[in-house]
């Protein structure tokens, strides 16, 4: 559903993005291949001093079979199997704090948090695989759809939703996904790769149209890709065949859970047209709420109000 006060422009709006021929198979072989590497899940509890959540710090098996943290945020008080929200977080932010980000916990339940791979405070790493320009996460093996960096990233997130389902007090059936900015990006990634999960929550997905994303505005992070071309000209052509794999709007084809979307209408990091792409992509159920004069944030706390409903509409209230 879309407001009638959105301009018809985004309304009706579609990315120029269209799958590589192989895209299903390059995705079924990345995971085939990650679920067969070697590794287990374990969990340790954290002193935190809080008294209604539990913390403790996972860690499983990702792309590659590398260790992968997240913390694990359970209420005190429960009664049988939670549903749980696998949450991934922005560009540079990693898992944060064992104390952030109580919000889902303390509204009953269960919360797991990944810790993307070389970002945040260094607590996973992205072993033997550096940038090819001194930019970010954005450019690092660009060149190469198997060597990009976000191949791994997609697939440990992915995992963070099988660990997940194998915990004793989290209910395998009612998993939802959830993220900002590249937490929401990577959300719709794992929301669709993973299969079964019970709903997406994306607020201003990074990652989505990337073609109109890279030209249209100056800010960064999309911005690393600009600075590398300008002076790599002659990589563009690779670039955009790798890229290919990656948009969310490719994936947004794919998908089988309902979905809800946010976007702030003044938007310059992720553009609300390209927010819009996945959304009128979506081939699932899909919502969309719109902040005409908010940014980035796209609605901030009031939009994670209206997540809290729909979670309730969706695995309930625990």
């Amino acid at each position: 559903m879309v407001a009638a006060d959105v301009p018809a422009a985004l309304r009706e709006y579609r990315s120029s993005q269209t799958p590589p021929g192989d895209f299903d198979e390059f995705w079924a072989d990345t995971l085939a291949e990650a679920r067969s590497a070697a590794g287990s899940v374990t969990r340790r509890p954290v002193e935190t001093g809080l008294v209604g959540v539990t913390v403790s710090e996972l860690v499983y098996p990702g792309f590659g079979g590398h260790p992968i943290r997240a913390w694990l945020r359970m209420p005190v008080r429960h009664e049988g199997r939670l549903p749980v929200v696998v949450h991934f977080t922005g560009y540079g932010a990693g898992r944060g704090a064992a104390i952030d980000d109580l919000l889902f916990a303390t509204a009953g339940y269960a919360h797991l948090v990944m810790d993307t791979r070389g970002q945040g405070d260094g607590g996973t790493v992205d072993p033997g695989f550096e940038p090819i320009a001194p930019s970010g996460f954005l450019t690092r093996g660009i060149t190469d759809p198997r060597s990009y960096y976000y191949r791994r990233v997609f697939t440990d997130a992915v995992r963070a939703v099988d660990a997940v389902r194998g915990l004793d007090e989290v209910d395998p059936d009612r998993v939802v996904v959830a993220g900002n900015s590249q937490g929401g990006g990577i959300a719709i990634a794992a929301g669709v790769l993973a299969g079964g999960v019970r709903a997406v929550l994306a607020q201003a997905p990074f990652l989505a149209d990337l073609p109109r994303a890279t030209s249209a505005t100056p800010t960064y992070p999309y911005r690393e890709i600009a600075d590398l071309l300008a002076r790599a000209r002659g990589l563009e052509s690779a670039v955009r065949s790798t890229l290919a794999y990656f948009d969310v709007v490719n994936l947004a084809t794919r998908a089988q859970a309902p979905a809800w979307f946010s976007a702030g209408l003044m938007d310059d990091i992720t553009p609300p047209e390209t927010v819009f792409a996945v959304h009128n992509a979506w081939a699932a159920e899909h919502h969309i709420v719109t902040w005409p004069f908010n940014g980035h944030d796209a609605g901030g706390s009031h939009d994670l109000e209206g997540a809290l409903g729909v979670l309730a509409a969706t695995v309930g209230r625990p």
